[in-house]
Protein backbone atom coordinates (compact mmCIF):
# COMPACT_ATOMS: atom_id res chain seq x y z
CA UNK A 1 0.00 0.00 0.00
CA UNK A 2 1.30 3.44 -0.98
CA UNK A 3 -0.22 6.79 -0.02
CA UNK A 4 0.76 9.88 -1.99
CA UNK A 5 0.48 13.55 -1.03
CA UNK A 6 1.02 16.17 -3.73
CA UNK A 7 2.09 19.74 -3.01
CA UNK A 8 3.75 22.77 -4.53
CA UNK A 9 1.12 24.06 -6.91
CA UNK A 10 0.16 27.70 -7.18
CA UNK A 11 -0.34 30.71 -9.41
CA UNK A 12 2.58 31.81 -11.55
CA UNK A 13 3.08 34.08 -14.53
CA UNK A 14 4.03 32.68 -17.92
CA UNK A 15 7.76 32.05 -18.07
CA UNK A 16 7.94 31.35 -14.36
CA UNK A 17 8.81 28.18 -12.46
CA UNK A 18 7.28 25.88 -9.88
CA UNK A 19 8.44 22.69 -8.22
CA UNK A 20 5.89 20.08 -7.33
CA UNK A 21 6.57 17.48 -4.67
CA UNK A 22 4.95 14.14 -3.97
CA UNK A 23 5.58 12.52 -0.62
CA UNK A 24 4.92 8.80 -0.43
CA UNK A 25 4.37 6.47 2.47
CA UNK A 26 5.27 2.82 2.37
CA UNK A 27 8.51 0.92 2.64
CA UNK A 28 8.38 -0.27 -0.96
CA UNK A 29 8.43 3.22 -2.50
CA UNK A 30 11.84 2.65 -4.08
CA UNK A 31 10.48 -0.24 -6.14
CA UNK A 32 7.70 1.79 -7.81
CA UNK A 33 7.75 3.67 -11.06
CA UNK A 34 6.43 7.16 -10.30
CA UNK A 35 4.59 9.43 -12.66
CA UNK A 36 3.04 12.87 -12.97
CA UNK A 37 -0.23 13.41 -14.80
CA UNK A 38 -2.35 16.51 -15.24
CA UNK A 39 -5.99 17.34 -15.78
CA UNK A 40 -6.42 20.56 -17.78
CA UNK A 41 -9.79 22.31 -17.54
CA UNK A 42 -12.30 20.66 -19.84
CA UNK A 43 -9.88 17.98 -21.01
CA UNK A 44 -8.88 14.40 -20.28
CA UNK A 45 -6.17 13.44 -17.83
CA UNK A 46 -2.83 13.39 -19.64
CA UNK A 47 0.62 12.02 -19.01
CA UNK A 48 3.37 14.49 -18.13
CA UNK A 49 6.43 12.56 -16.95
CA UNK A 50 7.56 9.35 -15.27
CA UNK A 51 10.69 7.98 -13.64
CA UNK A 52 11.69 4.39 -13.18
CA UNK A 53 12.29 2.82 -9.79
CA UNK A 54 16.05 2.66 -10.24
CA UNK A 55 16.50 6.31 -11.37
CA UNK A 56 17.69 5.10 -14.75
CA UNK A 57 14.81 5.89 -17.07
CA UNK A 58 12.71 8.99 -17.47
CA UNK A 59 9.79 9.66 -19.78
CA UNK A 60 8.23 12.97 -20.86
CA UNK A 61 5.38 14.02 -23.02
CA UNK A 62 6.60 16.08 -25.97
CA UNK A 63 5.03 19.33 -24.84
CA UNK A 64 7.15 19.50 -21.65
CA UNK A 65 10.48 18.17 -22.89
CA UNK A 66 13.26 20.64 -22.15
CA UNK A 67 11.09 22.53 -19.66
CA UNK A 68 10.11 19.98 -16.99
CA UNK A 69 12.36 17.63 -15.05
CA UNK A 70 11.20 14.68 -12.98
CA UNK A 71 13.40 13.39 -10.19
CA UNK A 72 13.16 11.18 -7.14
CA UNK A 73 14.80 10.92 -3.75
CA UNK A 74 14.22 7.38 -2.54
CA UNK A 75 15.59 7.85 1.01
CA UNK A 76 13.07 10.69 1.42
CA UNK A 77 10.25 8.79 -0.31
CA UNK A 78 9.66 11.83 -2.50
CA UNK A 79 9.47 12.69 -6.16
CA UNK A 80 9.64 16.12 -7.72
CA UNK A 81 8.57 17.83 -10.89
CA UNK A 82 10.59 20.94 -11.65
CA UNK A 83 8.62 23.04 -14.11
CA UNK A 84 10.36 25.90 -15.89
CA UNK A 85 9.27 28.24 -18.67
CA UNK A 86 5.67 27.64 -17.75
CA UNK A 87 2.97 28.41 -20.28
CA UNK A 88 -0.74 29.11 -19.85
CA UNK A 89 -1.48 25.74 -21.46
CA UNK A 90 0.30 24.06 -18.54
CA UNK A 91 -2.61 25.12 -16.33
CA UNK A 92 -4.09 21.98 -14.77
CA UNK A 93 -4.48 19.94 -11.64
CA UNK A 94 -1.31 17.87 -11.34
CA UNK A 95 -1.34 14.39 -9.82
CA UNK A 96 1.47 12.09 -8.88
CA UNK A 97 0.95 8.38 -9.24
CA UNK A 98 2.72 5.12 -8.46
CA UNK A 99 2.85 1.81 -10.27
CA UNK A 100 4.74 -1.43 -9.88
CA UNK A 101 4.53 -2.27 -13.57
CA UNK A 102 7.25 -1.32 -16.03
CA UNK A 103 5.24 -1.26 -19.25
CA UNK A 104 2.74 1.34 -20.35
CA UNK A 105 3.86 3.93 -17.81
CA UNK A 106 2.48 6.79 -19.89
CA UNK A 107 -1.12 5.63 -19.46
CA UNK A 108 -3.20 6.43 -16.35
CA UNK A 109 -4.63 2.91 -16.19
CA UNK A 110 -1.15 1.53 -15.41
CA UNK A 111 -1.10 3.33 -12.06
CA UNK A 112 -2.57 1.92 -8.90
CA UNK A 113 -1.99 4.75 -6.43
CA UNK A 114 -2.76 8.45 -6.86
CA UNK A 115 -2.20 11.66 -4.98
CA UNK A 116 -4.99 14.12 -4.31
CA UNK A 117 -3.76 16.63 -6.88
CA UNK A 118 -2.35 20.13 -6.71
CA UNK A 119 -3.55 23.08 -8.81
CA UNK A 120 -1.12 24.84 -11.13
CA UNK A 121 -2.34 28.03 -12.78
CA UNK A 122 -0.20 29.91 -15.27
CA UNK A 123 -1.34 33.41 -16.18
CA UNK A 124 -0.48 35.07 -19.47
Amino acid sequence: QVQLVDSGGGLVQAGGSLRLSCAASGRTFSTYTMGWFRLPPGKEREFVAAIGWNYGRTYYTDSVKGRFTISRDNPKNTIYLQMNSLKPEDTAVYYCAATNVIMGVTTPSAYKYWGQGTQVTVSS
